[in-house]
């Protein structure tokens, strides 16, 4: 027990002890108690009267004073408020630096509640997402903005990656936004102008796509000529019969870069796949494999086929078989021979899922992350040796976007990798 309350336990005992004596004086103790408690009880009534008018008049003022253990409470109380009013005055500072520091930003910021109601929001919001001034305050966001792909990308919560969408105010300017989850339940929505970026890949792929066009016409020339000039049975052309041919070997090379270039622009370009249909995918793996096994000749890959025939994948038959028949040649490509290749097609975890498993030299990690991108190599000049674009994975990445897919790699140096592409089950 604190010394206070030690005194004021000695001070209650005091009271008692003379109301005690002064009632057996007056030979009324039971009078003389009950007064003495009551003057006891008054003293703390008035006490807690000061201090509740003391809390209601201002905390800011001075405490009153008071003798004993009220005076403790009011000193007590009074240092805590003056903790509390500095605890007040450096988050105020915060706030304010904070404030300060996203208003003056280029990049759109708005503060969610827990249940997606604006809190509050910069100058950048009301010029790249049109947010007003007071009557947006208290609306959930996701009424404001009404694109369906940010509507979708709150409703799933992936906030790992960022999303693109036009300016609701104009669509000539594009945002990129990110929400970043913070405090309780609290989001931080940042809208940034990509605008500039946008277009700039735009170019790249115009630009990509009008040189491969332009490519095809003179490549095809040069090619059918090399053909011709193999094919005849003069001296000339069978002196040059070895140059010839690896001359005509490359320009099919070229030809094919030409179309992956061709294709990867236009899966670029077009956000959805044309031309869908509900897609057989048993009988599909089982062409691609009789390809990947002619393709594999004499280094005689055993190549087995595993297939759900009761699934179906809605989607362009096209596309799709474009990106498991680029994932299992590259498997026959770089799978030492007589080694094990395997195709699956089944349901997973609630995904459609198609793996292709190889026994082959395997990947390192570091090379993973980067395996999608356009001609990206693990080994340059094997790569060349074996005839490929580079660009396949990049080409399978794009397919599985459009169909609402992902691409899964695992793989160990030495024993080999998986390639798994996820769908999701149809919804019909």
């Amino acid at each position: 027990m604190s010394k206070p309350w030690v005194a004021e336990f000695w001070r209650y005992l005091l009271l008692m002890a003379v109301s005690l004596f002064v009632g057996n004086l007056l030979d009324a103790v039971s009078v003389g108690l009950f007064l003495g408690s009551t003057a006891y009880l008054g003293w703390n009534l008035y006490n807690l009267h000061r201090l509740d008018r003391w809390l209601d008049r201002g905390r800011k003022l001075q405490p009153p004073e008071a003798p004993g253990i009220w005076g403790e409470v009011f000193h007590h109380l009074y240092q805590l408020q003056k903790r509390n009013r500095s605890r007040k005055r450096k988050l105020k500072a915060y706030l304010k630096r904070f404030r300060e520091s996203t208003a003056v930003t280029p990049d759109a910021t708005v503060v969610l509640g827990s249940g997606g109601e604006i809190l509050w929001w910069n100058e950048a919001a009301t010029r790249l997402l049109g947010l007003q001034a007071p009557q947006d305050v208290g609306q959930r966001l996701i009424n404001l903005i009404r694109t369906p792909v940010f509507t979708e990308f709150c409703a799933q919560g992936d906030y790992e990656r960022a999303v693109e969408f036009p300016s609701p105010l104009d669509n000539s300017i594009q945002l990129s936004v990110r929400v970043v989850p913070y405090g309780k339940e609290q989001r931080l929505v940042v809208a940034r102008d990509v605008t500039r970026l946008h277009r700039l890949e735009e170019m790249r792929r115009d630009f990509v796509a009008n040189v491969s066009h332009e490519l095809r016409t003179p490549l095809t020339v040069i090619h059918g000529f090399l053909e011709t000039m193999q094919d005849s049975d003069d001296e000339w052309s069978r002196r040059w019969q070895r140059s010839l041919g690896l001359m005509r070997q490359q320009s099919q090379r070229m030809e094919q870069i030409v179309e992956d270039l061709l294709l990867l622009s236009r899966l670029e370009t077009e956000e959805r796949p044309t031309h869908t249909t509900r897609v057989p995918i048993a009988p599909m793996l089982e062409e691609i494999a009789n390809e990947a096994r002619a393709l594999s000749g004499e280094r005689a890959h055993r190549i087995t086929v595993e297939a759900d025939r009761e699934l179906f994948l809605e989607g362009n038959a096209k596309e799709l078989r474009s990106a498991f028949s680029n994932l299992v040649f590259n498997a026959v490509q770089y799978t030492p021979e007589k080694r094990d290749i395997s195709l699956h097609w089944y349901t997973d975890q609630g995904t459609l899922r198609f793996e292709v498993r190889d026994k082959g030299e395997g990947i390192a990690p570091q090379h993973i992350p980067r395996l999608t991108e356009r001609f990206y190599r693990v080994d340059v000049g094997r790569s060349r040796e074996r005839g490929g674009t580079g660009l396949g994975l990049a080409i399978v990445k794009h397919v599985l976007t459009r169909h609402g897919g992902r691409l899964e790699i695992e793989s160990v140096v030495g024993q080999g990798s998986t390639f798994s592409c996820r769908f999701p089950l149809p919804t019909r």
